[in-house]
């Protein structure tokens, strides 16, 4: 259970995220949120209503099985030391020992501190001018925990069978 959250943004902070979007609609959220001085959430909920929706952490367990279903994503850490990327299917994972424990016959192994997931954002924005949805996981201090991907199909658009998992997935 989520007990701590980071604050919110000051008016001053809010005005920096807004001009950052402004400058960079479709840019690295990250980036965004180092610009303005913001954690990585206050960006996220700069964004239109429509572009980021939520569901609280504790649906952690319920959106990972369904990502489990999905087949190959995209599955990204981006941290300030680098961008880490796997295409990868998910595993199932259960809980364990203070832990949601990934295992199975997929590469990514590892795990995760779910009770730290203060929100799952389901966004659907522009990246470099295409089209991205992406399912991302932030914690209680505003930080993003990892991303998963829809995946691209060899033209570059959005593989259409995962788009409308997402789109029935994805909060109204």
């Amino acid at each position: 259970m989520n007990v701590t959250t980071a604050a919110p943004p000051n008016q001053d902070c809010i005005d920096r995220i807004d001009a950052a979007l402004a400058a960079d609609p479709d840019g690295v959220i990250e980036a965004i949120a180092a610009k303005a001085g913001a954690t990585y959430a206050d960006v996220l909920a700069r964004l239109p209503a429509e572009a980021a929706p939520s569901v609280p952490g504790d649906r952690f367990e319920a959106v990972w099985s369904e990502l489990a279903n999905w087949g190959p994503v995209l599955f990204l850490v981006h941290t300030a030391a680098g961008v880490f990327e796997i295409d990868t299917a998910l595993s199932p994972g259960s809980f364990g020992r203070g832990w949601f424990n990934i295992h199975g016959p997929a590469p990514l192994h590892g795990h995760i501190a779910a009770e730290r997931c203060a929100a799952i954002h389901f966004v659907d924005r522009p990246f470099f001018a295409r089209r991205s949805c992406s399912i991302q996981f932030v914690d209680i201090d505003g930080a993003a925990m990892f991303k998963v991907f829809v995946r691209r199909a060899p033209d570059r658009s959005l593989d259409p069978e995962q788009l409308a998992r997402f789109e029935a997935l994805r909060p109204r």
